[in-house]
């Protein structure tokens, strides 16, 4: 039977245990509240480390996808996929002169050679009036930049199997396919890299998964990480780019970032992607569910236990976590002053302890109450996810109720 219990929120030298609930006193400076939680993101779709714990039980990368996008059919995707690359912010798109490596005028549709020098080592495509470019060469020598076309729209670099791109740190950063300058809003250039879905995978899947897992694992991201790409592609076309390369989308580092073994997997599931209703999914992924899937608006969203999330070996650090967190942050996080009470009310229902947070509830001394969402709460106190409880200490008494059960 669930009942309230006290939680306190300042270390003290009292025994661990409830104590007698009583108005609270205002906290220390340096007062702190310890909370517990499960998983690490939303939680919808594939749990990572659970399609890892899957592998190791013997599950194949169908019956891992079966299992995180319930309800979904196998398809396929090929093409092209244009990602911004968000680390360039240059006026332009500079790169390092290599062999074959071309500029192509988009607008005029011409491709241009660009010569070599023994000191010419940088090339630069930058804006040149409203929407036209200029294509400049460095050279290293005399340190100066030199005009060598202009042209009436946007352009790209082009021509060799991996070009480096030269970052405002003056660090370079590899990638395969094209790198193309899009014009924006304000006075400068976005760089946007367009290459195969294939090789894109290359770049995104040793970034969203740990090369060393089992194959099947690997497999899933493949198909997942592709499937989500394929998604993406479909919504942009009033959009000069696809996807970004950071978390907002899906972590992509380029040419640098690939491993035999994910390359392998990409490979092993070629093309493949899943779909609900002909359309390629959504496919969300998340480091850990913590042990249940979450459920969304769609068909295959579905919330459910997952005991794959901490299968024994595949050492998910997200599987349970405590973190602390400064009383006067909680206090701020709700804005009703110095906390009376501070009360879980509603949980999924799913998983232990009650599952995610639904709704918190806190109570100031002066009255004043507030009440939020636990995704609302874990923004605002950098939670690893919405599945946490507050941890009862031995303390001076902040009188704060939780929905657990004591046992």
């Amino acid at each position: 039977m669930k009942r309230a219990v006290l939680i306190v929120l300042v270390a003290a030298t009292l025994p661990t245990g409830l104590a007698v609930a009583r108005e609270a006193d205002p906290p220390q400076a340096q007062a702190t509240t310890t909370i517990s939680g499960r998983g690490f993101g939303h939680g919808r779709g594939m749990s990572q480390y659970g399609a890892q714990g899957a592998a190791i039980a013997g599950k194949s990368v169908k019956q891992i996808l079966d299992f995180y996008y319930p309800g979904t059919a196998v398809g396929k995707a090929t093409g092209n996929v244009r990602i911004r690359l968000t680390a360039d912010t240059t006026d332009g798109v500079r790169v390092l002169a290599t062999n074959n490596l071309k500029v192509r005028d988009l607008k005029a549709g011409k491709v241009y050679t660009l010569p070599k020098a023994s000191t010419r080592n940088q090339w630069s495509i930058d804006p040149s009036g409203d929407s036209g470019t200029k294509v400049s060469s460095f050279d290293s020598k005399k340190r100066t930049w030199t005009l060598w076309r202009t042209m009436k729209g946007m352009a790209q670099f082009e021509g060799p199997a991996v070009t480096a791109l030269i970052l405002p740190s003056g660090n370079q950063a590899r990638y395969r396919g094209i790198l193309r300058a899009i014009d924006t809003s304000g006075p400068h250039l976005d760089t946007v890299n367009v290459l195969s879905l294939e090789t894109y995978l290359r770049g995104v899947v040793p970034r969203e998964a740990l090369y060393t897992w089992r194959p099947a694992a690997l497999q899933a991201q493949a198909v997942a990480a592709r499937t989500y790409a394929a998604y993406h592609r479909r919504r942009s076309t009033e959009r000069a780019y696809d996807l970004c390369d950071t978390i907002l989308c899906q972590v992509y580092g380029g040419y640098s970032s690939e491993e035999s073994s994910t390359n392998a997997a990409i490979a092993a599931t070629a093309g493949q992607i899943r779909l609900y209703k002909s359309a390629p999914i959504i496919a969300e992924f998340s480091s850990s569910n913590g042990g249940a899937t979450t459920s969304g608006d769609l068909p295959y969203q579905v919330q459910k236990v997952d005991t794959w999330d901490a299968y024994p070996g595949n050492r998910n650090p997200n599987a349970s976590w405590t973190v602390t967190r400064p009383t006067s942050q909680v206090q701020a996080a709700f804005g009703v002053g110095v906390l009376r009470s501070l009360k879980v009310t509603a949980r999924t229902g799913v998983g232990p302890g009650g599952g995610r947070v639904l709704r918190v509830e806190a109570v100031g001394v002066n009255g004043q109450k507030k009440a939020m969402t636990g995704d609302q709460l874990r923004s605002r106190l950098s939670l690893r996810s919405a599945w946490f409880s507050f941890v009862p200490a031995a303390a001076r008494t902040l009188d704060i109720s939780s929905d657990q059960e004591t046992r």
